[in-house]
């Protein structure tokens, strides 16, 4: 049977309890970031003509692979979402925790909610569209790609409209930057729509309006609703929309509201924009929609470099053994469902396999508890980690550079430097095929006599070519760079 993957891990994955009976291929190619692959016409007419399809799913790989998948898979081929099915196999997910020490608000843009009584399938998108703006200046909404090219979201320097509307898929989360050019208050109001599929109408969701208070104090600002104030002035707070309720409004964990993250309405809130959220213009024309070059402009930092949608849970199961053996178990069946005379060698190759990782998962174990506590800190180029971390003993620490728009500054590599210092890690870590992200961390740790390790998270290379010899690298690496100094 053909068996397609997203993933060079699944396919592995699936290769292993399929053996012989199988032929088991990635659509990511190798190297590849899964979170950002762009398919091809090549990639659906693979799909077309492959018996099964498995994709991990939990926002993993981006709608546009998704969609490919589900519009071009045979009917009635088993088409499986990993990560969500796998749970029932033993899996254990954890929520996606984005700790990341800013000064400012971190603000960005969630939908919540299945939809599932209004259609909603993990193919259809999320519009939300910023119909209304009053304020003093302009605002610009905008998202920093990769390589420094700024998106548009939503924009009113050239005045509000239909092009000031992005879209997300289900249970879908991402990061923008917030300009506003001139100190004030100003409101915004957030409509949302759903898009089912291609060929229905599109159809509406509620809207809200929330309040900024831009270098001013924000006790004394009024909300749009008129009532007593929630401000929200620290944290990670999302403007939300909610595909059960229909609401458009805040989820947020600012101290105002509590540790973990809750519902805060539109007409409640006033988002503090305070003016150590000052912004330079960089002189780079690709950026004048904000002013002229060395202007300034207050601005709630994207913190995270990229495009970088995801959901509520880590989709990174794999990087705990246990799950990767649950995802076994998961295709077994699969197989199995699809192939009824394969059974046995299903289940022979399943045993073994397991065998083997139940091995792999005590050679990880043992070789991280070697490490001393202090020295199990994980900085990386990769929120991957995090199952990793809770299988077995280790800490993930981070760093942010506020504006990816700019060359970090003096004062954010004067950060980072001290967060290296401040945790006395030996190393830090970069996976292979992100390496060119990695240049500030890379240089960094070199001017702190830091070594600089590989890692790898969503993919192979040249020196680890399947899931088993990716974790032993994993545990070895670990081990040698943050093991006890020599």
């Amino acid at each position: 049977m053909e068996v397609v993957a997203t993933t060079e891990i699944l396919a592995d994955l699936a290769q292993r309890v399929g053996g012989d009976r199988i032929s088991a291929s990635s659509l990511v190619p190798p190297g590849g970031d899964p979170h950002s692959y762009e398919p091809t016409a090549a990639d659906a007419k693979r799909v077309a003509k492959a018996d099964i399809t498995f994709t991990n799913h939990l926002l993993l790989e981006p709608q546009a692979l998704i969609k490919t998948i589900d519009a071009n898979a045979p009917e009635g081929s088993p088409n499986v979402s990993l990560a969500e099915a796998a749970e029932s196999y033993g899996a254990r997910v954890i929520p996606l925790v984005e700790n990341i020490g800013l000064d400012v608000l971190w603000l960005g843009l969630r939908v919540r909610g299945t939809g599932k009584s209004r259609g909603a399938t993990r193919t259809s998108a999320v519009q939300l569209t910023a119909t209304g703006l009053t304020g003093p200046g302009q605002l610009v909404a905008y998202l920093t790609e990769s390589l420094g090219h700024p998106d548009r979201y939503f924009d009113s320097t050239d005045g509000l409209g239909a092009s000031d509307t992005t879209t997300l898929p289900p249970a879908a989360h991402t990061h923008l930057n917030w300009a506003f050019t001139k100190p004030g208050v100003y409101r915004l109001t957030l409509e949302g729509k759903l898009d089912v599929a291609a060929g229905q109408p599109v159809r509406p969701l509620g809207k809200g309006t929330f309040t900024f208070a831009v270098g001013v104090d924000p006790s004394t600002v009024k909300p749009a609703g008129g009532g007593p104030a929630t401000v929200l002035a620290d944290g990670h707070t999302d403007l939300t929309v909610d595909l059960d309720s229909g609401q458009v409004h805040a989820y947020s964990d600012a101290e105002s509201v509590g540790a973990a993250q809750s519902v805060v309405a539109a007409e409640q809130v006033v988002i503090d924009v305070p003016n150590r959220a000052l912004a330079t213009v960089p002189d780079d024309n690709r950026f004048e929609f904000l002013g002229k070059p060395g202007t300034q402009v207050h601005q709630l930092p994207q913190a995270v470099l990229g495009k970088h949608v995801h959901g509520e849970i880590d989709p990174h199961l794999w990087e705990d053994v246990a799950n990767a053996k649950a995802y076994a178990q998961l295709m077994r069946d699969t197989l199995i469902s699809a192939d009824p005379d394969g059974k046995q060698q299903y289940q022979d190759n399943t045993a073994a396999y397991l065998r083997e990782l139940d091995q792999l998962d005590e050679y990880v174990r043992t070789k991280l508890a070697s490490i001393p506590q202090q020295r199990r800190q994980l900085i990386t180029t990769h929120d991957a980690f995090g199952y990793l971390a809770r299988a077995y003993g280790m800490t993930v620490a981070g760093f942010v550079v506020p504006n990816p728009a700019q060359e970090p500054s003096v004062d954010q590599v004067r950060k980072l430097s001290e967060t290296i210092r401040n945790l006395k890690v030996p190393a830090v870590f970069i996976e292979p095929n992100l390496a060119q992200r990695a240049s500030v961390l890379t240089q960094v740790a070199r001017d702190q006599g830091v070594q600089v390790c590989t890692i790898y998270g969503d993919s192979f290379d040249q020196h680890a070519r399947n899931y088993v010899a990716m974790m032993r690298h994993n545990a070895d690496e670990l081990q040698r760079c943050l093991g006890e100094a020599k």
